[in-house]
């Protein structure tokens, strides 16, 4: 088949996907045996819980046997890390519930109207704190699905030469098929390759959406799925010590980046309030260095082809222009988004304004306690019903932390998976929630800037609407007795 006419599928397979702009895909007749029809084949509940079954002990028998050998860097050092974090946190955890906390206990004193902070110097402190440097980039907000998957459709379509997708999920639902389908006409011309997190994407299969349509024909693996018939190439990135890769990333051509907190399927797609941002300029080629790193080390080479990854370095694709943008990320032993964020809170001296569903860090939670009692205006959008139960009762015991220290805290109509922050004027945004997993264990990656203008679009397009059509909790929620203890499993466990 030649290029132009590859082309032309490619185009009849975004047109279906844009279709969905105005309204929910329709779905055909999949006849491949290796789907699963919940309309029609009374075992499929059973098929599909076999297959989740063998996938997790996929999952496992990966992160047990196949890790050590040829990962042995990574995974013991995921151990490590782990349990340095986990120790390290259970103490100070102590100490902030215990003594720190308490000792905030008083008046709550009226804002300060301070000017905001010294942004320049700001970003000297993060230098210091994080080690890490910004980079020359552009950032556009695509807010939800209808904006970001409509702009992703029409870049898979003009991708000249490859397409990088490093994600936590690739569901197996309706539109996460279509995404598949397009990709794979699209591997028939140019380089495409999926890497998926191995533990995140079994559990995503497990359930489906409240919206899908009855009659879709569920694929049994979208590994296997996107893979036959076509030259996608496909890696589950291993779960060491049952840790993560929660980055989501997808880079066209080495010149365009999307960054953010959406997966691939129909949640995100027609569900969901979150974001994505498309990127340009230098910062793009380190953002493809990091995915390459990680196609090397989910390769059966493991940490030699990461090592050799690393030496071969960034290399210059991106176009040259741009504003400072700084990468964050969350690794092994390493922090980065904890720490940018930490130090942002501690400098702080007009505003702040964080979007997030999980929100559970004691830390956090003490440091912009510590903020508003300097007279800090701190706001906190929260989703009303979030998709975890254990973390939508740890989010209540954090509504009443906050409140009871003076700040204002809303909850968003619906869920929000939503990952931002405004410090002053200083932007986070990006995979990471505000819980233990994303903050210090899972691999996550923040884009960061004090543009102006970016700061401003994301109050335009994000904050100022999200709080408008918010309610804002005026008094405490009511606590149980269960509420409470799932609250302090997920401060140990997530």
């Amino acid at each position: 088949m030649n290029i132009a006419k590859n082309r032309f599928a490619a185009f009849v397979l975004i047109i279906a996907m844009t279709a969905g702009c105005a309204a929910a895909p329709q779905q055909g007749g999949m006849k491949d045996p290796q789907f699963v029809d919940p309309g029609f084949d009374r075992g499929h509940k059973a098929k599909r819980l076999v297959t989740n079954g063998a996938q997790l002990g996929w999952v496992v028998a990966r992160s047990v046997y196949e890790n050590p050998i040829n990962r042995p860097i990574s995974h013991f050092s995921s151990l490590a890390s782990y349990a340095l974090k986990s120790t390290g946190g259970l103490f100070r955890r102590a100490a902030i519930s215990g003594v720190q906390m308490p000792a905030l206990d008083g008046d709550i004193p009226e804002l300060s109207r301070a000017d905001p902070m010294d942004l320049d110097a700001f970003e000297k402190v993060l230098d210091n704190a994080t080690g890490t440097r910004s980079d020359l980039g552009r950032i556009r907000f695509l807010v939800d699905g209808d904006e970001y998957f409509c702009r992703l459709a029409t870049a898979i379509l003009n991708a000249k030469e490859s397409i990088d997708i490093r994600t936590y999920i690739f569901d197996n639902d309706d539109y996460a098929v279509e995404v598949a389908d397009s990709l794979k006409e699209r591997s028939k011309d140019i380089r495409v390759r999926v890497m998926l997190d191995g533990l995140g994407n079994m559990m995503a299969m497990q359930t489906d959406a409240e919206s899908m349509p009855a009659d879709h024909k569920v694929p049994l693996s979208m590994h296997m799925y996107m893979e036959r018939h076509s030259r996608i190439k496909v890696r589950n990135i291993t779960n060491p010590w049952l840790t993560s890769d929660h980055t989501k990333t997808t880079i066209i051509d080495k010149k365009v980046a999307f960054v953010g907190g959406i997966n691939i399927g129909r949640e995100y797609r027609y569900d969901w309030h979150d974001m994505m941002m498309e990127v340009s300029g230098p910062v793009v080629d380190k953002l493809q260095h990091e995915s390459d790193k990680a196609w090397a080390r989910a390769s059966m080479f493991g940490d030699l082809a990461n090592f050799f990854a690393f030496v071969k370095g960034k290399r210059k694709h991106a176009d040259n222009e741009g504003y400072a943008v700084r990468v964050l990320q969350t690794r092994n032993f390493d922090s980065d988004i904890h720490k940018a964020q930490i130090a942002a809170i501690q400098n702080a001296r007009s505003y702040i304004l964080i979007e997030n569903a999980y929100f559970s860090d004691d830390r956090t939670i003490y440091e912009l306690a510590k903020a508003r009692r300097r007279g800090v205006d701190v706001r906190v959008i929260i989703p009303t019903k979030g998709n975890h139960g254990s973390l939508n009762a740890s989010n209540k015991v954090t509504i009443n932390t906050l409140i009871k220290h003076g700040i204002r805290v809303y909850e968003y109509p619906g869920m929000s998976h939503l990952k931002a922050a405004i410090y002053d004027g200083w932007v986070s945004v990006g995979s990471a929630n505000f819980d233990k997993l994303s903050l210090k264990v899972n691999k996550e990656l923040n884009l960061a800037t004090s543009d102006p203008d970016t700061v401003q679009a994301l109050l335009d397009q994000v904050f100022i609407p999200d709080m408008m059509m918010s309610k804002e909790v005026n008094k405490p929620v009511e606590i149980t007795m269960a509420t409470r203890l799932a609250e302090i499993a997920v401060d140990e466990l997530l």
